[in-house]
């Protein structure tokens, strides 16, 4: 309330107060920032936070952006219970804090002890390793006052409010003191360890210190444990400083670019190379002049409540100087450093009370105001706050600005979190550095938050998170360590492949792997020429191509194609109307080339295990990826195909060859490289054909009949008897008698319990595109169920089978996908992620699709062994003819599938080609080397 003679005082000079807020006005000009200086500062500053996280330019940077080995912000399953020492004022506390601990305490809650201890002014110019041994002697003194067992190991964290460059979350190497702290011996020193050197010299403690944290990250932490959104913290009191989550990829001092670190930016020292040289004034040079650390802190000087009120007296002092305050009188208390704090400047801008406080203060200095002089210094006051308040705007501005340009936002929602002082005890303060950052960013929606109990419950959590990090890291590894490979087990893959194909040769009693012969018994020469139809069914979709062949120096072919969708009614209904759809199919495509009067030589490339007793019959053995036809399985594929031309009655067609997409492959690569004599499919399913010595394969009396009256045939113009034949493997049904079992997972055991075929190609469910998408979602579905990712929310999207298609594996996956990319994924899939949830599931694709191409490539290598021993070499040269999205579009398979050949197979030399229109070209091939050559 105003005292009767002040209110008399104010009516009787009420005219007189606009006239030196004027004058003020004008001798502060420098200090009143408009919005365009505000995002020049701000533009400087992400400059400066860009030099920082540089390692080309982080020695010479001003603000160091140190990283902190924090990567986490609390997820709200944290628990534990924690010591905490809280050191970076002139008094420090010790507290034990429980996280989701104990009984009464709310989910997700914080319960706090503590007690503050002074630390005598001689401690504070003294040597480092005496105050140390202060802090050491009251955490032991707060123990036994607390009761707590001094023999049970406790986790303890160490908050450390001063610049540290961190090496890990628990080493940090203190760079400079600051707030009045100047003890010797500990600058260029880790901190953790001089504190436990001197727990160590106190005795009698079990304590490990996990983490040292600074008091802005804290504070992040704090308001995190509240609000998911918070990823910035701000310290406005004593001392100013900022943090924020930062990719990792951009933290040069740091190894790794997976996830998110943060990034300590330590701004007090923004502008100690000159950066805010043009908005320096006089009485900032002065007080920076007579600090304990000129030159540096530049900012921190500008803004932080250590400086603000000695920054109000310097200019009050130099007014009344030039005799525009106080009629010219200067009291000798107004000349003395620290007669006004910044607890005076609060107090002098209070709504109510502001004049007075400031008559009072005035008066206190020994000297006489007038009104128009209250009024006057109360406006000094409110200028130099304001100013303060708008530099750390357009600081934090700068921040935010970056944040939404790592992550691509034009619009995003953020939280900051909030401690110090001057945030919490100015009054005007809050309000006007929320209103400037949103007039700065207008397209942010950012909510501040004032921690509470900052720095002690931010320690603890960091150090929880920490621990839940670890935790969680072990649980996925361990998880993730059954899709792992070693050496040894991979040997044995090889092994087992080779005792299949052989046993497939043998053809004694069932086989695992069916080593079908193809009647393929020669490579293309170049002379192939003449055009011829192919179609190709093998998946969701069957395609139709004419194929012309030219003969010449260089041989070349044109292909035509147009690609039909084949509805899953069809591929899962009556085999006659699935082949009915396919003769439609053949019919419209030979309208649209024109050629339906034609009779053309066709070739059938069709992709499901077939047994053939000639070049144009094949028989099938059992549907494959998603098919399941009634009525096919034991026939003739080629004759209900040319029963369902016949049914349409429309064109005529010549139907001289079928064959496995996998042969059609390797004929198709085969006529650009002739050393190509392996066919190899890496997409939905998979797949490996080669050429077989005939001596080998050792069959039924009725096959064997079969291929002698073929291999006669073929002899018929004398050429040289035939000595090899292109294999079918069908490797894809290896482990279904169980030589798999001890690599198949739970994961894997559950996609093929819900798969059309159970028990049915184990290889092909541990390689296929058709089913690693399926066994990472049993993978991340586990995961979750058991709270390690999503929250441990178990989604009716997760819970959805073929929701995860491989083609995220091959996005997810990718060296140019960042984590927020895989986070728009995962949205995509209604899957709520974290960073730390894209992590795991990019992990996790990761383990899946690599084991899925070193089992293809240890099978590789029994095949190309299996050749160069037939062939009784030391040292085999080969080319293998590859198709399938799988190895065309995944990032990283077929480099992992060629180098495990390569170190399984040392003595073959093998180089794999990409097959262009591979298996529509592959099956024209096939069709022309049945003619005679008369005929091509």
């Amino acid at each position: 309330m105003l005292t009767l003679q002040l209110v008399s005082f104010l009516f009787s000079k009420i005219k007189e107060g606009p006239t030196k807020k004027l004058k003020v006005d004008s001798f502060l000009h420098t200090m009143c920032l408009h919005d365009d200086q505000l995002s020049a500062i701000s533009a400087r500053f992400q400059a400066e936070m860009k030099k920082g996280l540089s390692a080309e330019s982080n020695a010479a940077a001003a603000v160091k952006m140190l990283p902190t080995h924090v990567r986490s912000t609390p997820d709200g399953s944290e628990r534990g219970q924690f010591l905490v020492l809280d050191l970076g004022g002139s008094k420090f506390k010790v507290l034990r804090v429980k996280v989701r601990d104990g009984t009464g305490i709310r989910r997700g809650g914080v319960e706090m002890e503590e007690r503050s201890y002074p630390i005598p002014q001689e401690l504070l110019v003294g040597r480092g390793a005496e105050l140390l041994d202060h802090v050491s002697e009251s955490l032991k003194d707060f123990l036994h006052e607390k009761n707590i067992s001094l023999e049970k190991r406790h986790p303890l964290a160490f908050t450390f409010s001063f610049p540290c460059e961190l090496s890990a979350l628990d080493q940090g190497s203190l760079l400079s003191w600051s707030k009045n702290f100047r003890a010797r011996g500990l600058q260029g020193k880790d901190v953790v360890q001089a504190l436990r050197d001197a727990i160590g010299r106190t005795g009698g403690m079990n304590t490990e210190v996990l983490a040292v944290v600074n008091d802005t990250v804290a504070t992040m932490m704090t308001c995190g444990f509240e609000d998911k959104y918070c990823e910035v913290g701000l310290i406005i009191g004593t001392g100013t400083n900022a943090c924020y989550m930062e990719e990792l990829r951009h933290i040069d001092l740091v190894q790794g670019d997976e996830g998110r670190m943060c990034v300590n930016t330590e701004w007090g020292a923004f502008g100690d190379d000159g950066a805010l040289s043009d908005y320096i004034t006089e009485f900032d040079r002065e007080l920076d002049a007579a600090s304990n650390n000129p030159g540096k802190q530049i900012f921190e000087k500008m803004v932080s409540g250590m400086y603000l009120g000695e920054l109000v007296r310097l200019v009050v002092l130099k007014m009344a100087t030039l005799g525009l305050l106080f009629a010219g009188h200067v009291s000798n208390a107004l000349r003395i450093k620290g007669t006004v704090t910044t607890a005076h400047v609060a107090a002098m801008e209070e709504y109510k009370n502001g004049l007075e406080n400031t008559r009072r203060l005035l008066t206190g200095l020994d000297l006489t105001p007038s009104l128009d002089d209250c009024i006057a210094v109360q406006h000094v006051s409110t200028i130099v706050s304001f100013r303060s308040s708008n530099l750390a705007a357009a600081g934090l501005a700068a921040i935010l600005t970056r944040i939404k340009q790592n992550r691509k936002w034009r619009t995003f929602r953020i939280t900051v979190g909030v401690d110090g002082t001057l945030y919490k005890t100015h009054p005007q303060y809050p309000k006007r550095l929320h209103k400037v950052v949103r007039r700065l960013l207008p397209e942010c929606q950012v909510r501040f938050v004032l921690s509470d109990s900052g720095s002690s419950k931010g320690a603890a959590l960091v150090t929880a998170v920490a621990q839940r990090l670890a935790s969680q890291k072990r649980t996925v590894d361990e998880t993730l360590s059954l899709f792992r490979l070693s050496s040894e087990q991979l040997q044995l893959v090889k092994a087992r492949m080779r005792a299949g194909l052989e046993a497939g040769l043998r053809g004694e009693g069932p086989s695992e792997i069916k080593m079908l012969p193809s009647f393929v018994s020669r490579l293309p020469d170049g002379t192939e020429h003449g055009k011829y139809l192919a179609l190709d069914l093998g998946g969701t979709n069957f395609k139709v191509m004419l194929v012309n062949f030219k003969k010449g120096l260089q041989p070349s072919s044109q292909v035509y194609h147009k690609i039909y969708t084949i509805p899953l009614e069809i591929m899962q209904g009556a085999g006659e109307e699935l082949f009915d759809h396919c003769a439609q199919c053949v019919s419209d495509f030979l309208d649209y080339m024109g050629v339906k009067n034609t009779r053309l030589p066709a070739g059938f490339t069709f992709s499901f295990p077939c047994e053939q007793t000639a070049i144009d019959a094949g028989t099938l053995v059992s549907w494959t990826k998603g098919f399941n036809a009634t009525d096919c399985e034991g026939h003739d594929v080629v004759d209900m195909l040319r029963d369902a031309i016949k049914r349409r009655n429309e064109f005529e067609l010549d139907i001289a060859a079928v064959a496995n997409d996998t042969v059609a492959t390797m004929m198709s690569c085969a006529y650009e490289e002739p050393q190509c004599e392996i066919g190899l499919i890496a997409g939905n399913g998979t797949n490996v054909c080669y050429m077989e010595e005939l001596r080998n394969i050792k069959t039924t009396e009725q096959k064997k009949r079969q291929m002698d009256d073929w291999s006669d045939g073929e002899n018929k113009e004398g050429e040289a008897r035939i000595q090899t034949m292109c294999i079918n493997s069908e490797w894809g049904g290896l482990g279904d008698h169980g030589s798999l079992d001890d690599l198949i997972t739970p994961y894997d055991a559950e996609v093929d319990l819900n798969s059309l075929n159970p028990g049915k190609q184990r290889f092909e469910k541990l390689t296929g595109g058709m089913y690693l998408g399926e066994v990472v979602r049993q993978t991340l579905l586990d995961l979750t169920s058991r709270g390690l990712l999503f929250r441990g929310n178990v989604t009716d999207a997760l819970k959805t089978p073929g929701i995860f298609q491989t083609k995220y594996l091959s996005q997810i996956e990718s060296d140019r996908m960042a984590l927020l990319q895989v986070r728009s994924i995962l949205q995509g899939l209604r899957l709520d992620s974290t960073c730390d949830d894209s992590i795991i599931v990019k992990e996790v694709c990761g383990a899946v699709s690599r084991r899925a191409a070193q089992l293809c490539g240890a099978g590789m290598a029994a095949v190309v062994e299996k050749i160069r021993e037939n062939r009784g070499l030391d040292h085999l040269s080969i080319t293998v003819g590859v198709d399938g999205k799988l190895y065309k579009l995944h990032p990283h398979f077929s480099e992992v599938l060629q180098e495990t050949a390569r170190v399984l197979a040392p003595h073959c030399h093998v180089t794999f080609v990409l097959s262009e229109e591979g298996r529509g070209k592959g099956a024209a091939l096939i069709t022309a080397l049945t003619r005679p050559k008369e005929e091509m």
